[in-house]
C-alpha cells in the first residue's frame, strides 16, 4: 500500500482518470464497431448518422487529451476514405445498373 497521503490521492486520482479514458475509448471503438457494421449491411441511410457521431467523439477524446491529436487526425483520415470509397462504390453500382 501507499506509504503517505500523497500517494494515496495520487492512486485515487489514476483510478478515476483511468476509467474515464477508458470510457472515452470505448466510445469511440463502439462508434467506430456500428459505421462499420452498418457499411457490412448497406444501411446507407445510417452512415451519414454513424459517421458524424464518430467523428465526434474522436474530436471529443482529442480536446480532452485522452488520445493525441496526431492520433485523433489519423484516425479521421482512415474515416473519411473508409466512408467515401464505401459511398463511391454504392454510387458505382446504382449507375452500373441504370445503364
Amino acid at each position: 500500500m501507499s506509504k503517505n497521503k500523497s500517494a494515496e490521492k495520487r492512486l485515487r486520482q489514476n483510478l478515476k482518470r483511468r476509467a474515464r479514458n477508458r470510457m472515452y475509448k470505448s466510445m469511440i471503438k463502439t462508434a467506430l464497431k456500428k459505421l462499420t457494421k452498418a457499411m457490412e449491411n448497406n444501411e446507407i441511410d445510417r452512415i451519414e448518422p454513424l459517421f458524424k457521431n464518430a467523428l465526434r467523439e474522436i474530436n471529443k477524446a482529442k480536446s480532452k487529451g485522452i488520445i493525441h491529436r496526431n492520433t485523433a487526425s489519423r484516425e479521421i483520415s482512415r474515416l473519411y476514405k473508409k466512408t467515401n470509397q464505401f459511398l463511391a462504390g454504392i454510387q458505382a453500382g446504382e449507375e452500373a445498373k441504370e445503364s
